[in-house]
Order: C-alpha cells, then structure tokens, then sequence
C-alpha cells in the first residue's frame, strides 16, 4: 500500500526544492525547474493480431533543454503514469548535466504491457508512437533511448520509421540501436558498468576491499545482471543474492550470475536455482551484505525498512529506488548512497557517445568506449564526493546541487532568467 502512494514526481520535486535551498535559486528560477518545459500526450492505433484496432496512451516529457537536446528512454509499462514520466525527465535533466554532458532531459512512456504483445503488435506500436511525436523529436531536438521494457529492436523499428517520414537515413534521432544500424560498441551493459565504476571509487573512499565483497542485486533485467557479472569479473566479488519480480535465490556462499542468467532464460525466473534459497524482494534489501545494487523499479528503500538496510554501499541502478525519507535514515546511518543519476549514468553517458558517432560518422573501438566511459563516471562521482563532503550532506543533495546548479547557470547564460544569488 505505502508504494502506490507515493508520486514520483513530487519526490523528484522534494529532492530538487532540498537542492535549490542549499543553492540560494532565486524563486523565478527554482520554480521554472518545479516543472517540464513541454509534453506531448498521445493515442497510438495499432491493429493487433486478432485484427482488432486498440489503442495505447504514450508519453513524451521534454523536461529542460538550457543545456542542449533533450535526451532520455522510453519505456513500456502496464503502470506507466504521467507523473512516472515527468520524474524520470527531471532526473535525466540532473543525469546529463551532473555528467557534463551537452544535453538535457526528457523521457517517453506507453501503457501497455510488452509480455503480452507479439513480435508485430509491438513494431505495430513502436512505428505508431514514432508517428505520432516525430515532429517533436530529432537528432537536434530529443533524442529517445531504450528504458523498462524497450529493446535494441524496438529502438531500431523507431529510428527506420523517423527516417522513413523525414525522407533520410538518420540514425541520429535514436541512441541504444543495434551496432548494425547506427549503435555502439559497449551500449549493452554501459548501465551497469558505469555503476561498477562508481562503486570502485567509492569502495576506495571507504577503504572497503572488493575483492571477496558480498553483493545482493534487487532486479535481474539488464542493469542488474551485468552488475553481477561485472562486479564477480572485474573485482572478484560473491555474488549472494539475485531477484527478479518472481522472487529471488540467496546463497551465503555465493554462486556463479551467468548460470543463473542461463537459468532465468530457461525457467522463466531466477528463483529455484540449483543450491539457494528463496527469497523475497524484501528481503533481499535488508541483508548483510557489502553492496547492494537496487536494479528493480522505483520506491523500494523507503523510511520503512531503512532503518534495516546493513549494506555498506548502494548502487542505484534503478532510477528512483530510495525515497528522501529514507535517503535521510541511510546517511544518518553511514550507509554510502551512490544515487541514481550518477550511479546509472553510464546508459546515457554511452547513449552520448553513440549520438556524437552517428553525427560524426567516426566509430570507437570497445577499448575506447570503456576509457571514456570510466573517466567520465570518475569523474562524476568525485565531484560528488567532495561537494558532499564539503557540505555535509548527502550524496544525492550534492549530486543535485551540481547539477541544477549546471543547468540554473545556462539558463542564465542563455538569458532566460535573472542570475542565481
């Protein structure tokens, strides 16, 4: 119950009115940045395989764009809000500026629910949605990407229908394609690597040795089982406890996130791996462990049980998984939140690098994606660090106050508003 009332929207405008009062925003600014610029609501028709037309709500929030096109995922939700979209905007519009890249923020969403939809129904939708907001995208204007429930495909299916309707092959206007078609190198597990990056440094600051680390992972989809493998390959962590919406497997001792990749694409689920135990989503949370990858939906570390949480860092994979109530009871507690715009920016920081390619027509080797890739998240998560420390607050206030300081100065620049205090 406490789940479904809490609004994304108005926790992602909590978190920026904390930002703006430690910043001194000046009023006229601080509330242009409350909320979007611009957003398109739309009905999409798509005949479905029984030959009956049905027809789908979609989304496209254009949150902020001082500081360049706006760029952000679309997903595709059965529980999709408009709310849920405006958030994730605002948080893409921190992301990109956070991670200095020359965008802003924008996010789409349809209601639907992909697991039921067949191969055809789904590019049936994904030509339809395209159709109906092409004139408001573009590789100059918003770029989309792939989010919940979005594949490389479904990103391809959109870009060919936009070059279709402008007349040009323009795989520009899309980040997250297939490298066949216009993707990157290094796109596939960019969230998470990303991530791991960040939880490197700040195992570091800790002085929290990797190696051996004991890791949970709340959401078995892309972001979190590319956590885990990573996190097993590149630092040699032990991996303990997976989920996915099913359940979830624990085994103190560890076990091996590639079989039970294998074993979720048999089954269906991660849950009755050979070796573990069953257990829930919540409890998941609440184990003892060293790191704790929150990779599943929002809201799910809430004032509740934070006061539970034993893990020594959290990497929020998931956008909006810990709520500011919450956010407070973790800091208090000397838990290490890596918050969800820098944690997670690795999509879109590699999105930024797919973009720059297909303008360019200049191509990176895998290599170079992955020294970019780690300099920038670095880089990130040390500006961070220090505004945190030097202001005693936590981890996500100083994220925000770096970025909404970003974009209230370019909005200066640019002339739209008075200048900050």
């Amino acid at each position: 119950m406490q789940k479904k009332k809490l609004n994304p929207f108005k926790i992602a405008q909590a978190q920026l009115d904390e930002a703006a009062k430690k910043l001194g925003l000046t009023p006229h600014i601080h509330q242009l940045l409350r909320k979007p610029m611009r957003e398109y609501h739309v009905t999409i028709p798509v005949k479905m395989d029984s030959g009956k037309i049905k027809r789908f709500k979609g989304f496209r929030v254009q949150y902020n764009d001082a500081r360049g096109p706006c760029k952000g995922g679309i997903r595709y939700h059965p529980d999709e809000t408009i709310d849920t979209v405006r958030a994730l905007a605002a948080w893409m519009t921190w992301k990109t500026a956070l991670l200095n890249l020359p965008f802003g923020g924008g996010k789409g969403g349809v209601i639907c629910n992909p697991k039921e939809m067949s191969s055809g129904e789904l590019e049936r939708l994904s030509r339809g949605y395209i159709r109906m907001i092409f004139k408001y995208i573009g590789p100059k204007v918003d770029i989309p990407a792939p989010d919940v429930y979005t594949t490389p495909q479904i990103m391809a299916w959109m870009m060919d229908e936009y070059s279709k309707l402008i007349g040009y092959y323009c795989p520009g206007v899309i980040t997250g394609k297939p490298v066949e078609v216009g993707g990157s190198l290094g796109r596939d597990d960019a969230t998470a690597r990303g991530g791991v990056y960040t939880v490197r440094e700040a195992a570091r600051h800790l002085k929290l040795d990797t190696k051996g680390a004991t890791v949970a992972v709340q959401g078995y989809g892309n972001a979190g089982l590319n956590a885990a493998i990573l996190s097993q390959e590149i630092f040699g962590c032990k991996i303990v406890a997976v989920s996915d919406t099913k359940g979830g497997i624990y085994d103190p001792n560890g076990f091996d996130p590639k079989a039970v990749v294998e074993h979720k694409r048999k089954v269906g689920s991660v849950i009755n791996f050979p070796g573990t135990e069953f257990i829930s989503n919540e409890n998941l949370l609440e184990l003892n462990v060293d790191i704790l990858w929150p990779a599943a939906l929002e809201n799910v570390i809430t004032k509740e049980n934070a006061p539970r949480i034993k893990a020594k860092i959290i990497a929020e994979a998931a956008n909006g998984p810990t709520t500011p109530d919450a956010d407070g009871i973790l800091y208090k507690n000397g838990v290490f939140v890596i918050p969800d715009f820098l944690c997670n920016a690795g999509g879109v920081t590699v999105s930024y690098f797919e973009w720059v390619q297909n303008i360019t027509g200049l191509y990176w080797e895998l290599e170079e994606i992955h020294r970019r890739l780690d300099e920038r998240m670095t880089r990130a998560l040390h500006n961070t660090l220090n505004m945190s420390l030097e202001h005693k607050v936590n981890m996500r206030v100083a994220a925000h106050m770096i970025a909404v300081e970003r974009v209230a100065r370019a909005m200066e620049l640019r002339g739209w508003r008075k200048k900050i205090k």
